[in-house]
Parts: C-alpha cells; sequence; structure tokens
C-alpha cells in the first residue's frame, strides 16, 4: 500500500499554516486581556495613578526651568524646593478661592431652576410647543445634590494635591540623573543617541503643555471679563470652567458656554439681548483663541485626528471620568510626541495625525 507524498506535504503544510495562525490568535487574545486588565487596573487605581500622571506631566513644565537654573550653578535640590513651594501655594489659594465661589453658586443654583422651567413653560404656551417631556426629566435635582456635595469634595481634592506634590517631587529629584545612567547602562554613541531622543521629547512636551496651560488662562481670563462686562452672575465660576473645558477640545468649548448663557437667559428675561452679546461673546472668544490663535502658537501638536480624539476622550473619561476628559488630549498629544521621536514608532505617529 502507498501513500502519495504531494498528500503528505500538503498536510504538513496545513498543520504549519493553522499552527502559525493559531500562534497569532494566541498572541491577539493575550494582547487584548493584557490591555483590558490594564485598564481596570487604572480605572481602579485611579485614586493613585491619575495623581501620578498629572505630576508626570507637570514635570515637563519644571524641568526646563531646572536645568536653566542648574547651568547657573544652582543646585537641582534647592530650585525644585522652590518651585514646589510656589506650586503648592498657588495650588492651595486655588482651591481656597473656588471653595468660596462654589458655595454661593450651590445656594443660588436651585431658585435659578425653577426660574428657568418657568421660563421654559412660558416659552412652550406662547409658541405652542410641548415641553412636558423636558420637565419630565429633572436633572435638576441631580444636579443640585452634585452641587451641594460638591464643596465637600475640598477634602479630596487637598489630599490629591499633597499625592501629587510627592510624585512630582520625586520625578523632579530623578531627572538630573537620567544621562549619567543612560552613560552607564549603553555605549557612548548609544546614550548619546537615547539622551538626545529624550531631550527632543521632553523639549516638546514641556512647550506644548506650557502653550496650552497659558491658551487655557487667557481663555478664562477672556470669559471672565466678558461676562463681567455683560452683566452675568458668577462670571468667575464660568472663566474657571472655561479654563478646565478648554483642554477638551470641539466639545469642551461647547460645555463651557451653555450654564452662563442659562444664567444670563434667566437673569435678564424677558430681554433676550444679554443673553445674545454672552453667545457671541463666548463664540468669539473661543473661535478667536482655539481656532486662529492656538494653532499658530502649537503647530504640529494640535495636529491629531479628530477620531483619536474621540476615542480618547471616551477611553480616558470611562477610566477617570471628567478628570479623565481633560486629560485625555494632553496624554494623546504625548504619546503622539514620543512616536514621532523614535523611529519604529513613527507610523503610529502618522496614523495619529490629521494631515
Amino acid at each position: 500500500m502507498t501513500f502519495s507524498t504531494d498528500n503528505k506535504y500538503d498536510s504538513k503544510e496545513k498543520v504549519q499554516v493553522v499552527g502559525r495562525y493559531g500562534l497569532r490568535s494566541q498572541v491577539f487574545f493575550l494582547g487584548f486581556l493584557s490591555i483590558v486588565a490594564a485598564g481596570m487596573v487604572l480605572h481602579f487605581a485611579r485614586g493613585v495613578v491619575m495623581p501620578l500622571v498629572v505630576a508626570w506631566l507637570i514635570s515637563y513644565i519644571f524641568k526646563p526651568m531646572i536645568r536653566t537654573l542648574e547651568r547657573k550653578k544652582i543646585p537641582p535640590v534647592l530650585s525644585i524646593t522652590a518651585f514646589i513651594a510656589v506650586f503648592l501655594g498657588l495650588c492651595l489659594l486655588a482651591l481656597s478661592f473656588l471653595y468660596r465661589r462654589l458655595v454661593p453658586f450651590a445656594n443660588a443654583f436651585p431658585s435659578y431652576y425653577d426660574k428657568l422651567l418657568l421660563l421654559v413653560q412660558e416659552f412652550g404656551k406662547t409658541n405652542d410647543i410641548p415641553t412636558e417631556l423636558l420637565l419630565e426629566f429633572d436633572w435638576g435635582k441631580r444636579l443640585t445634590a452634585w452641587l451641594i456635595t460638591l464643596p465637600g469634595t475640598a477634602i479630596s481634592l487637598v489630599s490629591n494635591l499633597f499625592l501629587m506634590i510627592v510624585f512630582l517631587v520625586f520625578i523632579l529629584l530623578g531627572s538630573p540623573t537620567s544621562s549619567d545612567k543612560l552613560n552607564r547602562a549603553f555605549s557612548p554613541k548609544t546614550s548619546v543617541r537615547v539622551q538626545q531622543i529624550i531631550d527632543s521629547i521632553s523639549k516638546q512636551i514641556g512647550r506644548y503643555l506650557t502653550t496650552a496651560v497659558v491658551i487655557s488662562a487667557m481663555t478664562g481670563i477672556a470669559v471672565w471679563m466678558a461676562l463681567k462686562l455683560i452683566g452675568v452672575d458668577f462670571s468667575v465660576n464660568w472663566g474657571v470652567l472655561a479654563f478646565l473645558l478648554n483642554f477638551i477640545p470641539y466639545i469642551g468649548s461647547i460645555l463651557a458656554s451653555i450654564p452662563p448663557i442659562l444664567v444670563a437667559l434667566v437673569k435678564f428675561y424677558p430681554d433676550f439681548t444679554p443673553a445674545i452679546i454672552t453667545a457671541f461673546a463666548l463664540l468669539s472668544i473661543q473661535v478667536g483663541i482655539g481656532n486662529l490663535l492656538a494653532p499658530k502658537v502649537m503647530g504640529d501638536a494640535l495636529d491629531i485626528n479628530p477620531i483619536v480624539v474621540l476615542v480618547s476622550l471616551l477611553f480616558w473619561g470611562w477610566l477617570w471620568g471628567g478628570g479623565g476628559a481633560v486629560l485625555a488630549v494632553p496624554i494623546a498629544v504625548v504619546i503622539k510626541i514620543v512616536c514621532e521621536n523614535i523611529p519604529s514608532l513613527h507610523p503610529v505617529a502618522i496614523f495619529m495625525s490629521s494631515k
């Protein structure tokens, strides 16, 4: 009895093909499980991981200043101590200021909400528009309960602030010795190349984060001054909200504009002119700073695919809530900058780009 050699070789090739695809499927499955496991760890450990990420991002703002002072023969420990003390003092002053502003707004919100409901009912009756569904969706009670508990979260914010400061100190103290470690770990040529890549990444990230903070601060100050001139209540609160949400592209400016417009509508009703002026002023600020100034100042750092921004917002928003949504775009930009400076990861940066 004889067997065909062709059938024997075909069976071997089939086994090899099945084995190859089976190995790929196993690698893909293990990679998927690793991503899910990492996401769950980041989600449940957000109380520790999020301050660490914030400290890591802020360190890129302080590192250039510390290196400049180090070249002027000022010890890094002294400069780090001075910067941390000033930064901690400013953060505590900001939290105290916000706490004093949030309490009056939380107390006044129920009356504003009742006036808004009456305005909606009157507008519906006048224009014969059904408003029952809108009134049944009583989001005001949930928001009122959230605002009442919001000042109480100041203690947790302070604890997270001190945890972030601890992480920031250790990150900054460990930075000056990185070049010495690279020289001991690699050959002279490789260590120089790695150090150049690290310096380029740090410089670009620091420039982007500093510019983003400055532009967001300009947006918040402009919103506060415009609303103050118009006479909208709690203008400082809306300026701070515009500063925070300016880190979220596309939807951040919209979300920051809705509350002051509604407050102006309720306060000056039946005169709609202040609400229209408020909407026009906020639109002018967002278009002028966000669409004209920011791209010229930040350059290619803002060249991110909108789909990447959307996925980043959904992912980090699910992991860490509102704080994750604020950090989503800076994290995406940092990943893009890192991929641009590492040749093997350059295709990832191209896919993340909108060009």
